[in-house]
């Protein structure tokens, strides 16, 4: 009896040394209980500086912890293709509930782009901000591959997409036309006779609508756009997109391996040629469908833009170009910039994995054959005035590349539109800016 006792006393002693006990520890959690939040600020409106400019960063860091917060903020300097340039560190120090601002300088740089990481590391709390900023962009130089046969392989190129029969048709698509905007299944021949098509938006009532002609991202489905009033919209599908899969449909992975060995049977040569038979459909239909074929404004994303810039190199009819986050453009640069990247991205990805899987192809054969399709080639010949969009953060389109290209078009009246804390893509703010400068240089009310 009196063991059981004994044992009773020991049992309640423990329970309540361990309550005590949890009651501490969850007294500790609660006490770490907490966030921080850093919002970063340039010092210049989207992280663009000019060479003698300060080149500043302010961080303000709020602290919801109920425990004060010590540490160091670090700030590494690094090229875009991750060469350490610059470090450099200050210490925090955050009162429970408070915030703090704090204010980084960094070295000034010569042209081009840089990335900055801001390293938090506090008593409960470690993160990295990750930024991009621009040193003169206008002042990028970098270097042009062009083949001496570049303009007579197009020039032969183009002649053969005009010996094809375009064999034009349209037809309304009352499924998709609405009370307000008239849809129209356009479909034609091009490169190598293949079928492609692409949808034609046109409002109700009116006449001579200028023509805003959308070419696609990568595997991107174009679709009927109805969102533009003042304009008729004619969205193409490239070979191997959307409704224009008929004879070529690779896997989207694999669309831009397809014949990636062979600079005549690349893929992009059907697709570039596709392109600019969109063009011909438009001139060919205006007075049917109520267009204004003198008021042509090439448009896209991504691959898109790539596409865009061709189209304006060789097809005077377009009288502006824009275009946002260029893909392909300054391919040597790019593909050396993203083979630098700590984990490999795409586009340069799936390059890698081909090269490694096939013995008898190298970066050189590849770079050798893209240097007839990289829309830098082609910069020189755009002569109609330009508007491009960026996002500093774009791993896919790094913005030295753009600017590299953007710098070589003939208009010295080209805009550019930067948005700093948009990797692959922009906003909406660029979207309106870009319908009001299309509507300003077309003397559209």
């Amino acid at each position: 009896m009196q063991l059981l006792r004994s044992f009773k006393f020991y049992v309640v002693t423990a329970s309540i040394i361990l309550a005590g006990c949890y009651s501490t520890f969850a007294q500790d959690d609660k006490e770490e209980e907490g966030e921080v939040f850093i919002e970063v600020k340039p010092g210049s409106k989207n992280a663009l500086f000019k060479g003698d400019d300060n080149i500043e960063f302010k961080l303000k860091v709020k602290s919801t912890y109920k425990n004060n917060q010590d540490g160091k903020l670090t700030y590494n300097v690094l090229s875009d293709d991750f060469r350490q340039l610059s470090t450099n560190s200050m210490p925090v120090h955050l009162i429970k509930n408070s915030s703090e601002t704090y204010s980084v300088l960094l070295p000034k740089r010569i042209p081009g782009f840089y990335r900055v990481h801001f390293m938090l590391n506090l008593t409960t709390y470690d993160d990295t901000v990750k930024r991009v900023f621009g040193i003169d962009p206008e002042k990028i130089k970098t270097a042009l591959h062009k083949p001496a046969d570049f303009d007579a392989f197009w020039k032969g190129t183009v002649d053969t997409l005009k010996s094809i029969k375009p064999e034009f048709k349209f037809t309304e698509d009352k499924k998709k036309s609405t009370k307000e905007k008239v849809v129209y299944l356009a479909e034609m021949k091009s490169w190598e006779g293949i079928t492609i098509r692409g949808w034609l938006t046109v409002p109700k009532g009116g006449k001579n609508y200028p023509v805003l002609y959308r070419v696609p991202g990568y595997t991107i489905e174009m679709k009927p756009d109805y969102d533009k009033e003042d304009f008729a919209v004619f969205t193409i599908n490239v070979r191997g997109n959307g409704n224009s899969r008929d004879v070529i449909a690779p896997d989207y992975k694999q669309y831009n391996l397809v014949n990636i060995e062979s600079r005549d049977k690349y893929i992009y040569r059907g697709a570039y040629m596709d392109c600019l038979r969109g063009v011909d459909f438009i001139a060919a239909n205006a007075s049917k469908l109520r267009l204004n074929a003198e008021k042509i404004v090439v448009e896209g994303g991504s691959q898109g833009g790539g596409l865009a810039v061709f189209v304006a190199a060789m097809d005077k009819r377009v009288k502006l170009c824009t275009f946002q986050v260029p893909l392909y453009a300054d391919m040597h640069d790019s593909y050396a910039i993203g083979s630098s990247y700590p984990t490999d991205t795409w586009p340069t990805l799936v390059f890698h994995d081909y090269i490694k899987k096939h013995a008898g192809f190298s970066k050189e054969k590849l770079l050798a054959v893209w240097d007839y399709y990289d829309p830098q080639n082609f910069a020189d010949k755009v002569k109609c005035k330009v508007l491009m969009g960026i996002g500093l953060l774009d791993e896919f389109c790094p913005p030295r590349c753009s600017f590299g290209m953007f710098n070589k078009f003939a208009s010295t009246s080209n805009e550019y539109f930067v948005v700093a804390d948009k990797a692959h893509e922009v906003n909406f703010t660029y979207f309106t800016f870009q319908y009001y400068w299309l509507k300003e240089d077309f003397r559209m009310p």
